[in-house]
């Protein structure tokens, strides 16, 4: 066999087991496409769900954020209240 008839052969090779592969991936099941598709909504699911729980605790730590503040302000009324009363029944 002479050199070119070898390349020839290697490239008609090549070619049938590319073909084969190509083939190959473009005739999967329905039953593999069905369990790709869930796999795809399970992964979405999971996604969806960190998402959630991420923004639940990002809320979670502003309203105890709110919260504090709002006793804090409210104390700090009362305080202030209680001294004004206090000036005013122990006039100096």
């Amino acid at each position: 066999m002479n050199p070119r008839n070898g390349i020839l052969a290697a490239s008609l090779l090549f070619a049938l087991a590319s073909g084969g592969t190509a083939l190959a991936q473009n005739t999967r099941s329905p039953k593999q496409d069905i369990k790709d598709a869930g796999q795809s909504v399970k992964v979405a699911a999971r996604d969806i769900g960190r998402a959630t729980k991420e923004t639940a605790k990002q809320t979670e730590h502003k309203v105890k954020h709110e919260t504090k503040k709002a006793v804090n302000t409210s104390a700090k009324k009362t305080r202030q209240t209680a001294k004004k009363v206090e000036d005013k029944t122990n006039p100096k």
